[in-house]
This record gives structure tokens, C-alpha cells and sequence, in this order.
């Protein structure tokens, strides 16, 4: 099970994330766990897989509208499906890579999967509890789901 800190480390990473790459920073919601069925999945997710001392999933899901004003904010011409897949699992890798410094050598990242819908994919461990980090960015909404045990 998450501590608190554990789970501010991932709260820390996706402000600091939109403070710095999408020139404006976001303010984050109480984090929360799913109590039934399956966490959020919007039109675009980044999911990254752990391994390690923890083991688990962490993913940024979004919808195309947040992600091409982001994309726009970082001077992106090209608002392409291509580029929002970029930078989905951008998003991702960058605050589960954020993480790894203070979790340690042994905080194990993959390289991001990225998913244009098919929530099916994301199939999160039966029998770890998911946090659900909500996003709020301009008058979009996000969520990173982070699932470890």
C-alpha cells in the first residue's frame, strides 16, 4: 500500500511537470482510491509499467482537447494524433522518471505504451488499490492513475 509521501511524490511530479512544459501550472485534486470497477481512461493515455521493489502501473490519460491546447502552449503547429501520442506518454514517462529519483535504483520504469482509447488495454493488478490523481489545467481535466503495490 502507497504512504502518503509516496503518493505526493507523484502529485509533486505532475506540477512541477505542467509548471515547466506546458507553461502554466495546474492545480492537482485530492487524490482518491477506486473503490470499484476500473480508474478513468480519457482519449489519449500514457502507461508505464514498474518493477522493482514496487511493482505496478502508472498512467496519464487526457483528452485530445487538453492535449492540443498543450501542445499549442509548447509551440506545437502539427496538433496531430502522432504528436498528442508524444505527448501522452511524455507525460508518463516524465513524472514516473521524476519518481524513480526519490524511490531509488530499483524503481524500474518502462518505456511508455500509448493508448488512443481502447480502455480495455489498461488492466490494472487485481489485487493492488489504484490511486487516481485528479488534473485540472486551464479548463481541462486529466487523470494519473498510479497503481503500485
Amino acid at each position: 500500500m502507497m504512504t502518503k509521501v509516496e503518493l505526493e511524490t507523484f502529485v509533486e511530479g505532475t506540477t512541477h511537470y505542467f509548471a515547466t512544459a506546458a507553461n502554466q501550472p495546474a492545480s492537482v485534486g485530492s487524490p482518491y482510491i477506486v473503490q470499484e470497477g476500473r480508474p478513468t481512461v480519457q482519449e489519449f493515455t500514457g502507461l508505464i509499467s514498474i518493477a522493482g521493489k514496487r511493482r505496478g502501473i502508472v498512467y496519464f490519460t487526457a483528452s485530445r482537447p487538453m492535449l492540443t491546447v498543450m501542445l499549442m502552449r509548447m509551440g506545437e503547429t502539427e496538433l496531430t494524433q502522432e504528436n498528442m501520442c508524444d505527448l501522452v506518454g511524455e507525460v508518463a514517462n516524465t513524472i514516473s522518471g521524476n519518481a524513480r529519483r526519490d524511490f531509488g535504483k530499483d524503481f524500474m520504469i518502462s518505456v511508455p505504451t500509448v493508448l488512443a482509447g481502447e480502455p480495455e488495454k489498461i488492466v490494472t493488478p487485481d489485487n493492488i488499490r489504484s490511486f487516481v490523481i485528479p488534473i485540472n489545467w486551464r479548463s481541462h481535466s486529466a487523470q494519473l492513475v498510479v497503481c503500485l503495490e
